[in-house]
Parts: C-alpha cells; sequence; structure tokens
C-alpha cells in the first residue's frame, strides 16, 4: 500500500493579476520519482516553492508528510529543494556547502558527497561564487543526492552541466535511489533527457495540472500519422486529436491512442506515414494546444507558430 508523502487539493497562488498556480490538486508518493514538466513560466518552482515553506499559496489545501510545512521543523528536515539559482554564502567553498548539509540532513552521506565531488571533478577549495555554472550546478545535485532526504526536489539545477555530467547525474540518481529509495521530484524541460527515469508524470501549463498519470501509460499512449489532409482527418476521424499541424493540402496529426495491426495496413494502405510520439513530443503537443485554448481562430495560427517556435528553443537547451 502506497503512502502519501504530498497531498495537495485546489491549490491557488497569484501573484498580481499572474495565477501562477490555478485550482493544483495532486498527490505525491513514498518511494516514487516524478517529473515535473511544462515550459519555462508554467508554474514549477512556483509549485515547489509553496511545498518546501518558501512560498505561501494564496487558497487551497495542502500537506507535506500530513503535516502544514511553513515554520515546521519536523516536516522541513525531511525536504531537500535544490534550485538552478541556489545561493550560498560568498564566502563559502564547496566543503563548507556540504559541511552544513551534514548538520541538517540527518541521513546525509558525506562518502556519497565526496565520491561525487571526485567523479564531477569540483575543486573543494575553490570559493563558490568563483566557480563556472556547471561546477556551481555540481554543488547543488550532489548535495541533492547526499542529503537522501526522504522528498528531494530538484528545480532544473542541472542545466548548467554539461552532457557528460547530466548524464553523470542520471546514472547517481538511480543507482542511489535503488538502494536508498525515497520521493524524488525533476523539474525539467530536458524531457527526453529523464524520460526514462520518471515513474509518473505531472505536467502543469499555466499553472494548471494538464497531465497527472503513471509514465509506463504515457509512453506510447499517442502516434502521429501524416499525409493528405483528407485522407488523415478520414482515418483519425473517430479519434481524439492532441494538436494538428498543416502545410497546404498536408496534415500531420497527434493522435491519442495506440494502434492495432489492421489500422497499420489500413494506414498504409492509404499512403499515410505513422509513428510513435516520445514523451518530449507528447507534452509539447499538450502544451501547445492547452496555450492556445480560446485564441480566437484567425490568431489561432500565428499563435500556433510562436508557441512552436518557443517549445523547439526550449527543448534543444
Amino acid at each position: 500500500m502506497s503512502t502519501t508523502v504530498v497531498s495537495m487539493e485546489n491549490v491557488s497562488k497569484a501573484y498580481k493579476d499572474v495565477m501562477a498556480l490555478d485550482g493544483v490538486s495532486l498527490r505525491l508518493e513514498q518511494d516514487k520519482i516524478y517529473g515535473l514538466l511544462g515550459r519555462n513560466g508554467a508554474g514549477k518552482t512556483t509549485l515547489m516553492s509553496v511545498l518546501t515553506a518558501q512560498g505561501f499559496a494564496s487558497s487551497g489545501e495542502f500537506s507535506v508528510f500530513g503535516e502544514q510545512p511553513h515554520e515546521n521543523e519536523k516536516v522541513l528536515s525531511r525536504i531537500c529543494f535544490i534550485r538552478e539559482s541556489q545561493k550560498y554564502p560568498d564566502d563559502f567553498k564547496p566543503f563548507h556547502a556540504f559541511k552544513a548539509a551534514a548538520i541538517f540532513y540527518k541521513d546525509w552521506d558525506n562518502a556519497l558527497a565526496l565520491q561525487l565531488a571526485k567523479d564531477f571533478q569540483l575543486p573543494m577549495k575553490r570559493r563558490i561564487k568563483k566557480l563556472s555554472r556547471g561546477q556551481l550546478s555540481a554543488v547543488g545535485v550532489i548535495i541533492g543526492l547526499a542529503s537522501r532526504a526522504e522528498l528531494t526536489f530538484f528545480d532544473e539545477p542541472y542545466l548548467g552541466l554539461d552532457a557528460v555530467a547530466r548524464q553523470l547525474f542520471y546514472d547517481s540518481l538511480l543507482a542511489d535511489y535503488s538502494e536508498f529509495p525515497r520521493t524524488i521530484v525533476l523539474s525539467s524541460h530536458l524531457i527526453d533527457e529523464v524520460a526514462n527515469l520518471l515513474e509518473h508524470v505531472i505536467v502543469i501549463d499555466k499553472g494548471k495540472i494538464i497531465v497527472d498519470d503513471d509514465a509506463e501509460n504515457l509512453r506510447g499512449s499517442a502516434f502521429s500519422v501524416a499525409g493528405p489532409a483528407a485522407r488523415v482527418e478520414s482515418f483519425a476521424a473517430a479519434r481524439a486529436v492532441l494538436h494538428r499541424e498543416g502545410i497546404g493540402a498536408l496534415l500531420s496529426l497527434t493522435v491519442e491512442g495506440v494502434l492495432s495491426q489492421a489500422e497499420r495496413r489500413e494506414a498504409a494502405e492509404l499512403g499515410l506515414e505513422v509513428g510513435p510520439v516520445s514523451l518530449q513530443q507528447l507534452v509539447i503537443k499538450k502544451t501547445l494546444d492547452a496555450g492556445i485554448a480560446g485564441v480566437p481562430d484567425g490568431a489561432r495560427e500565428e499563435t500556433a507558430k510562436a508557441a512552436r517556435k518557443s517549445s523547439r528553443m526550449g527543448a534543444s537547451q
């Protein structure tokens, strides 16, 4: 039986005229790796800030380990929140940061921290303010891993790492999680990179949860079909269309569901091209259409073009 670590019911957070969180309800269970996915500004950091008592909700109810986290040392000592722009005292060196973490986190593993520092080639005696962006990111991810906190949030702190170092982080996370399970939340827009780590996927867009499902259910849950518009429309007529893109007489649809062998043969006979949709493509398609919902028809195509350009730029980072 699973144990609920985080419970949120209709939580909202407003900043002046911006609704950063809009009626969010979700559950995070014990010993599971979650992906908190979405575009920049979608509400990911706000959500984690509220849960870690670094921000206040405007309305709604939530609990962490069954209690309110604000000014609750018993709860906060079980949480680790690593941000992309993590701040440290100016005169700190990495070994100072690790010593401070060892005091705060009861399950801190200093041997793991030192090994990871060696793996990441982190200069332990250089002042943190003199570190490169990649080295600063390494400090954050090492603390997040070595803390072994029961609830650990990574708010894209690994973006400063190069591709090799990011893979080292992913491999280290999986290796340590397999031996010391806990609840881990990875916030990311590098979706294809983290897809194989995730057990459950939460997608947030404009402060609303638009996907909350096990990763296994999402993998292979959609396909693309492309070809002459009339044939594509006919083939997909009975299915839920997640996203559409048309160029002249050609049409490409992202369609919900799984193709049977008979349907694949039918598509081939019609001269249609079908293909899989990755988790990253699925999230992009869902957030593209969520982003243009309610836009007048005359402006929809221009809005979609801008959104697609934004998504491609985010995915390429």
